[in-house]
């Protein structure tokens, strides 16, 4: 099974300094030219405070974000499964996870980088700030990536399991054909379902780490649908598509 995963706006700072950005290193290989063209791209626009705030869209706050991209080749790097935070990573606690859970996330894991394209949980990667809607000059990532990424995922993932956990705009940078993409819904007393924006990403990201805490070895979606039951997760087809109930996925219960 694969998983695919979104990035984060927010990323943990550090990193490894002996370990700094090889493009050759990261899962994918075949898309060191298309990333060398985003990282030459996204380095002009944050040049320049103006351009960075309009491509990247920073505010006050989030100016001093543009200086990552002028670092990416020089600062250090670490797991991308310990880059990103925020509600979707946080529930998986990387840093303090057991060998064998991480070992989990980086056979298992591909997220869907803005700045990198596809790459795996575990691919040295530096701070950045890139978003799939960003403008860089003449590159639009909504051209640029999904060709190459959808030929390269299809190939790398070729008759297994893809659990499609990516947003709709990080959806487009790389669709795969035949992914299983739940929505993440709550149910109340009556049995109505509501699906859920922000709370989803914390559904999604409690469902990864248990994948991983369980050693989960799953290659179908028959197989996925019975490592859930096993494990009290409610995931279940529903009016033609998948349903992850979030309640199911609480702290307490899993």
């Amino acid at each position: 099974m694969t998983v695919l995963l979104p990035p984060s706006e927010t990323k943990r700072e550090g990193g490894d300094t002996d370990c700094t950005l090889d493009l050759r290193a990261l899962s994918f290989p075949e898309l060191s030219d298309e990333r060398a063209a985003v990282i030459t791209a996204a380095r002009s626009v944050s040049s320049e405070e103006s351009s960075a705030r309009t491509a990247l869209k920073l505010g006050p706050k989030s100016i001093e974000e543009r200086f990552r991209n002028l670092a990416l080749e020089t600062s250090g790097t670490m797991p991308a499964i310990d880059r990103y935070t925020g509600v979707l990573y946080d529930p998986l606690g990387s840093l303090t996870a057991d060998e064998t859970s991480r070992a989990w996330w980086f056979d298992h894991v591909v997220i869907q980088s803005a700045m990198f394209g596809p790459i795996g949980g575990g691919d040295p990667v530096p701070a950045y700030r890139l978003s799939h809607d960003s403008r860089l000059g003449s590159i639009r990532l909504a051209s640029h990536w999904p060709g190459p990424s959808s030929r390269l995922l299809a190939a790398h993932t070729a008759g297994g399991l893809v659990l499609d956990l990516r947003s709709e705009g990080y959806r487009q940078l790389g669709p795969v054909s035949g992914a299983v993409a739940p929505r993440v819904v709550s149910v109340d007393g009556s049995g109505r379902r509501r699906a859920l924006n922000h709370w989803n990403k914390t559904a999604k990201g409690r469902l990864v780490g248990l994948l991983a805490r369980t050693g989960a070895d799953v290659s179908s979606l028959p197989e996925l649908v019975a490592w859930a039951a096993a494990h009290g997760v409610v995931f279940e087809e529903h009016d033609g598509s998948w349903d992850l109930v979030a309640e199911s996925l609480e702290p307490a219960t899993v």
